[in-house]
């Protein structure tokens, strides 16, 4: 069994989002105390700014005629599909960035997006789980000042279910930024209650996704 997780908050330390998919992770191991996590963390080792545009070009390219960077651009695009591609489920942690998805993140689905396995219409993850883990700042839910202002998670749901056909279950705490921020001090409470629930929610959706795929062998 394994489990591909994928990181992009640029925190290493401190980070909810990690924290997070740490819990769904150690879910994951009670039930396959001895599989292979792989890890990739865009974090850490974001993609190039230039790499998708380069693969985009290559692409158009015939083969004896690209560049050494072009060749490698695809080279990274082939590499990214066939990682996500062998997973038996997944886990994405990112945070909300100025209301929308990490460059980091997004650099990385426009790249898969080029490999014939993940264009629209393909549905490669059909059948398979996926967690999208989702750390807030502030508060989106209906009724808030906030509501509808989350442009990332809706914008992931949608390539991950509607264009690769995952199952995704999304885990996602709220106001994260309340022990940081004085003018939020009022709401550490509720930042609390949701960290709690979201670390509640990942580790029954990483045993629920150990036990799926086992239970697909």
């Amino acid at each position: 069994m394994g489990l591909f997780r994928l990181d992009s908050s640029i925190r290493q330390e401190g980070s909810v989002s990690r924290a997070v998919a740490d819990s769904l992770e150690a879910g994951w191991r009670e039930v396959h105390p001895g599989a292979e996590v792989v890890r990739r963390d865009l974090g850490a080792d974001p993609l190039g700014a230039s790499t998708w545009a380069t693969a985009l070009g290559a692409g158009q390219t015939p083969e004896d005629q690209r560049t050494a960077e072009q060749t490698a651009a695809l080279a990274e695009v082939t590499a990214s599909a066939d990682q996500l591609a062998a997973a038996d489920a997944v886990v994405i942690a990112t945070s909300l960035y100025n209301f929308g998805v990490s460059q980091h993140l997004k650099a990385w689905i426009d790249l898969l997006i080029l490999d014939p396995r993940f264009g629209p219409g393909t549905q490669p993850l059909a059948g398979r789980s996926v967690a999208l883990v989702v750390a807030r700042g502030g508060g989106y839910g209906e009724g808030t000042p906030r509501a509808g202002w989350d442009h990332a998670t809706p914008y992931l749901v949608r390539i991950l279910r509607d264009v690769w056909g995952a199952e995704v279950t999304v885990v996602a705490a709220e106001l994260t930024l309340a022990e940081v921020n004085p003018a939020m001090a009022e709401l550490i409470p509720l930042a609390k209650e949701s960290a709690a629930a979201a670390h509640e929610l990942a580790t029954a959706t990483g045993r629920s996704f150990g036990e799926r795929a086992a239970a697909s062998v």
